[in-house]
């Protein structure tokens, strides 16, 4: 057996370097990072070929003198713990690995000024250059206040790892979103990116977090979404949360941070799935960045070298504080839809006026559609004849004429507006103060069934169910019937009633009543593909809030039936009373407004 021996310290250096830098992008995280830390008001990133040729980090920050930038290149050390309290950091970083490790397999060259007359020195720059592990020139330097951290060939003498590395372009992609993530987390720091000469992001020091979240996340969140700001104790929830209308079909777009550091949890992703459950497709993904401040003793940053995932001390309490805050912020926007009317949808309102018959020198036979035998003088007098009349009807004074009286224009009082019709037994048309409305009838009362029987269920703890004439009996599996009888305590206070009724079959004994109409049989049976699909991955008030929104949706009306003006104009109302009518169960607005402005627009008024 061989005998056990002390790793060289280069090895070491590279064995960490594993775990830390395993691309361009982590090396790029752990210096902006350090700039952070350091107390930068402003931090230039510069980057070639997606990192792989180059990484440059510039700040002005407090900096460092020479012995502490010999110091910072060595293992374990590190200005961001001031005691061996571990479990109270507060800082980015503190395990003091990444520059000895990205030193180890890259050619590293750091610059740094202290602030003149600061307590760390006199102010001299000083640069130290470090090649794949070696020492290659320690001397003075010229630069501001400050630290410039300069990588170079990146896994250049490691080709086993270089090789598995990717393109520039995903490696760049990747770089993008630690900036984008670290410059969300700080909108006091100004930020500047540049890739290969070309300047790709620049934000300024001291925004709000509103103008930076539009700037890095998208422009359009601005005017959908929310602000979030919820506390619990010493918890506390704040951020810009998207409409469950404006999503995105991945979930890159979702920035979650804690205490100030950018995160990936499970966890946490999934109490945003929860709290988006029954107003999101489930392929459609929500937008929005959240910030949450705990306790440092009550969370736990230690438990991956990256950092980017965390531990909690009371994991139900976040995922509660994270599901409600949420859910109240939405609420607060709930009757809100998208809010601009998408572009094609735009563009294919436009109309263009028919093409003029080209024409034809004097003298010659026309042959255009205007001079077809069809289009005789005949035709030409009746119709003339015919709009006179109309004419005459329409210019004649009021008491000469036998119309109905007309619909009063909508006041503000009624956001939705008053039927005006309905378009393809699906659509219904209204017109509000400031502009026309456009309401999807099955989307709607979907969301307005499902809204009603969750008040039901939490007024009393017992909604009212309409009892079946008969019993159904729905032949079910054994394993599903099972799913079924553990719920059917659940199921029973929001009115949907089920007994066991053999091995293989459960009996519906009543309805809810807002489902009265319903087929038992299909909603026992997406009640149980839901309960096999979610088992208890959920907490059980989200797991039972999908499967309402389920038993709402064999409860609303259907496209394709017909609706008088007073049942459009009660639906227009109700949505008016009930929270998040936006969006429906799934996710999809239930309506859209064109503004005055949009329809002065399409007329080339505006």
């Amino acid at each position: 057996m061989r005998t056990i021996r002390r790793l060289p310290e280069g090895l070491v250096n590279r064995i960490a370097a594993g775990e830390v830098v395993e691309r361009p992008a982590s090396a790029l995280k752990e210096l902006v990072e350090n700039a952070i830390d350091a107390g930068a008001s402003h931090i230039a990133v510069r980057l070639g070929e997606g990192g792989l040729a180059l990484i440059e980090v510039t700040d002005d920050g407090c900096g460092m003198r020479a012995d502490e930038i010999a110091l910072a290149l060595e293992r374990h050390a590190t200005s961001k713990l001031p005691d061996e309290a571990i479990e109270l950091v507060e800082t980015l970083g503190f395990r003091g690995e990444a520059l000895p490790s990205i030193a180890s397999v890259a050619r590293v060259t750091i610059e740094s000024r202290p602030r003149t007359g600061s307590e760390r020195g006199v102010g001299e720059a000083w640069a130290r250059v470090v090649d794949h592990g070696a020492l290659i020139a320690d001397g003075p330097a010229a630069m501001p206040p400050g630290t410039r951290v300069r990588v170079e060939d990146l896994f250049g003498k490691v080709p086993a790892r270089r090789k598995f590395l990717r393109s520039a372009r995903s490696e760049w992609a990747a770089c993008l979103d630690v900036v984008r993530r670290l410059a969300l987390a700080r909108p006091d720091i100004g930020f500047t990116l540049e890739h290969d000469g070309r300047r790709a992001l620049q934000v300024l020091p001291g925004e709000s977090l509103e103008h930076r979240v539009a700037q890095i996340v998208a422009r359009e969140i601005a005017g959908n979404a929310v602000a979030v700001d919820l506390a619990r104790g010493a918890y506390e929830l704040t951020g810009i949360a998207g409409l469950p209308t404006y999503n995105r079909g991945v979930a890159d777009h979702q920035y979650l941070f804690v205490n100030g550091r950018p995160v990936k949890d499970r966890l946490l992703i999934g109490a945003v799935r929860g709290a988006y459950a029954d107003m999101l497709a489930r392929d459609r993904h929500a937008v929005l960045a959240l910030f949450l401040q705990v306790p440092p003793e009550e969370v736990d940053v230690n438990v991956h070298p990256a950092k980017t995932e965390v531990r909690f001390r009371d994991p139900a309490l976040v995922r509660g504080l994270i599901v409600t805050g949420l859910r109240q912020a939405l609420s607060a926007g709930d009757r809100r839809s998208a809010q601009t009317p998408d572009a094609g949808a735009m563009r294919a309102w436009q109309t263009e006026a028919p093409a003029a018959p080209s024409a034809a020198p004097f003298g010659e036979r026309q042959t255009s559609a205007f001079a077809a035998p069809s289009w005789n003088e005949a035709r030409v007098s009746e119709a003339g004849t015919a709009w006179r009349g109309y004419e005459a009807m329409v210019l004649a004074p009021p008491a000469a004429r036998a119309e109905a009286a007309a619909a009063p224009v909508p006041s503000s009082e009624f956001p939705l507006g008053v039927a005006r019709g309905q378009v393809a037994l699906t659509y219904i048309v209204a017109e509000a103060a400031d502009g026309l409305v456009i309401v999807d009838q099955h989307a709607a009362h979907e969301r307005l069934v499902l809204e009603a029987l969750r008040a039901a269920g939490a007024a009393d703890g017992q909604a009212r169910s309409q009892a079946l004439l008969l019993p159904e009996v729905v032949e079910l599996d054994e394993v599903a019937c099972d799913r079924l009888e553990g719920a059917a305590a659940t199921l029973a206070a929001y009115g949907l009633l089920i007994e066991r009724f053999g091995p293989a079959a459960v009996l519906v004994r009543a309805m809810p009543a807002a489902l009265a109409k319903g087929d038992p049989a299909a909603l026992v049976q997406d009640v149980a593909d839901d309960l096999a699909k979610h088992g208890d991955a959920l907490l059980l008030g989200e797991k039972f809030d999908l499967l309402l929104a389920t038993m709402a949706c064999h409860g609303s009306v259907r496209a394709g039936r017909a609706l008088s003006v007073a049942e459009m104009n009660a639906l227009l109302r109700e949505m008016e009373a009930t929270p998040r009518s936006g969006q429906c169960n799934h996710g999809r607005p239930t309506w859209i407004k064109l503004a005055h402005g949009d329809i002065e627009k399409l007329f080339g008024r505006k």
